[in-house]
């Protein structure tokens, strides 16, 4: 994030300082995290944590879509994503959601959407995500995160097929989550 000064006939970036968050009009910032989170991988978490230093609440927003056809159950998604958090329990919030995440963000209160980036084509994507959601609500902001680099590969798709077919998928899940996916491809 950056911020813009005018310096003679110049204009400046200059870097916004760690006490400094995005949505400055409101005493607290809240931003709205979406995903289905089917299941949520470590690159998720990243994304969050990160997020934390730039609002002083997120609200993880666990969508209903009757289009896809979860692994997990919605509860067990809230609950695998409750496990992550217990020590910034206070700060984040799992909820479920369905509908237009920019009327959420409103009833909520957020001022912000994050979303992560892992590569170009999904830039492509979220970009024009982003404009849609900017046309619907103007006072909604869309704060793109770049995934660490040691999660850029990864996604819920691809860690549930390798878990699927018995593929080790510690260090890229959390520890839970991973036990969860094995129980769920041992019934199957």
């Amino acid at each position: 994030m950056t911020g813009t000064q005018e310096s003679g006939s110049k204009t400046m970036t200059t870097p916004h300082t760690s006490e400094q968050t995005v949505c400055r009009t409101q005493p607290s910032s809240i931003a709205i995290y979406p995903g289905t989170f089917d299941p949520i991988t470590n690159g998720h978490v990243d994304i969050i944590k990160r997020a934390l230093r730039l609002f002083d609440k997120i609200i993880i927003a666990v969508a209903i879509n009757a289009q896809k056809t979860p692994l997990f159950t919605l509860d067990e998604r809230i609950d695998l994503i409750r496990r992550c958090f217990s020590k910034e329990n206070d700060r984040i919030e799992v909820d479920a959601t369905s509908g237009l995440t920019v009327d959420y963000a409103m009833e909520r209160g957020a001022c912000a959407i994050v979303r992560g980036l892992r590569a170009v084509s999904d830039f492509d994507y979220e970009f024009q995500l982003a404009l849609m959601n900017r046309k619907l609500q103007r006072k909604i902001e869309t704060v793109f995160l770049m995934t660490g680099f040691r999660w850029i590969y990864i996604s819920s798709s691809i860690i549930k097929d390798a878990a699927k077919h018995g593929g080790d998928v510690s260090g890229v899940v959390p520890a839970h989550v991973q036990a969860a996916l094995k129980q769920k491809y041992s019934q199957h």
